[in-house]
């Protein structure tokens, strides 16, 4: 009866476990970028984890021109989600990290695939750029946002605007 008792509260006891290890952390990036090296500065996330059922979680997303040149000053134009090769992510500014519920992970991966799935032009610089894809996440994710004209097109001042306008984050602001 002992041997029966251990074993029913060390599978408990894994099962809570496993439980409590179940997180995902989405990192919020800003890369400086520069016309002059082909990047143009951006912003994008990243989520890392597990979620509840096991499955792994490690993938990353921002939103861009499908097309980048001076059409885009004129109006909408093409669009794609933007996945960034693990080069890029070992040179961009993390802002802040969040860890995330189940449920939180999959509103954000359905307004994901809503962005990538958006009929025709899309993509807007001053309506829907990549500063309102990741701010649209943040909205997701709890967090209060704002899209100041005169930083639409400086994801990391915007980045740190939005650590201003959140200070539960304990985040710093990135210099």
């Amino acid at each position: 009866m002992v041997r029966i008792l251990r074993s029913l509260v060390l599978l408990v006891a894994l099962g809570w476990s496993s439980l409590a290890a179940a997180a995902v952390d989405i990192t919020f990036h800003s890369f400086n970028g520069s016309v002059l090296a082909g990047r143009y500065p951006h912003t994008f996330v990243s989520m890392v984890g597990t979620l509840e059922d096991g499955t792994a979680i490690k993938e990353n997303f921002g939103f861009s021109a499908k097309n980048t040149g001076l059409h885009l000053l004129n109006g909408p134009g093409r669009h794609m989600i933007l996945v960034e090769k693990e080069k890029w992510l070992t040179k961009t500014n993390r802002h802040f990290t969040i860890t995330i519920s189940d449920e939180t992970y999959h509103e954000v991966r359905a307004m994901v695939e809503e962005w990538r799935n958006a009929p025709g032009k899309f993509y807007d610089l001053k309506t829907r750029n990549c500063i309102h894809f990741v701010g649209e996440i943040a909205r997701i994710v709890g967090l209060e946002v704002a899209y100041p004209e005169n930083m639409l097109r400086r994801p990391k001042k915007w980045l740190n605007h939005i650590t201003g306008l959140n200070p539960q984050l304990g985040a710093s602001v990135i210099d």
